[in-house]
């Protein structure tokens, strides 16, 4: 049985202070949100050895996903950012040399975001290195735990992505 933990002795303190509200449910939020603080840490600090914080790295990321350009709009739909933090965003990537921003030939109008030789570079040992820095992060769990977890957290982003 694994011991317990900074958050039993939160929620148990909430027990003896408001025993009329059930402290149950953040058992589970409230780790996942301890969690992901932990992994924010870790994957800022491998990005960091790239000069990258995590924004920089899911807009190269989404570009080398998608060869051959994208519109801001659409990056901005893939990565959830602000039109505000995307445009702040691009134009940091653009002046670090990374990104080139062109004019669509489909649309007289419109503006194509793609990596330069130097941001795909860039991206390519990212990536490598946040790979191995998942990879790193992950529980010791065995295969077929691992996929349940990975099935109970799909299931509980699906009713985000549904709302």
């Amino acid at each position: 049985m694994t011991p317990p933990d900074g958050l039993d002795r939160v929620l148990d303190a909430w027990r003896v202070v408001r025993p009329d509200l059930d402290p149950t449910p953040l058992e589970l939020v409230g780790r996942v949100i301890v969690l992901a603080e932990h992994l924010r840490r870790s994957v800022d600090a491998a990005l960091k050895k790239h000069d990258l914080s995590l924004g920089q790295f899911d807009i190269l990321a989404t570009l080398r996903r998608h060869d051959g350009g994208m519109t801001p709009g659409a990056l901005l739909r893939r990565v959830m950012l602000s039109s505000g933090g995307m445009t702040n965003r691009l134009d940091r990537l653009e002046t670090a040399g990374w990104i080139a921003r062109d004019d669509d030939p489909t649309d007289r109008r419109g503006v194509l975001v793609t990596l330069t030789a130097r941001g795909r570079r860039l991206i390519d040992a990212a990536t490598a290195t946040r790979f191995e820095e998942a990879k790193a992060s992950c529980p010791k769990l065995a295969a077929a735990e691992s996929r349940q977890l990975v099935r109970f957290l799909r299931r509980w982003l699906a009713e985000y992505d549904e709302g």
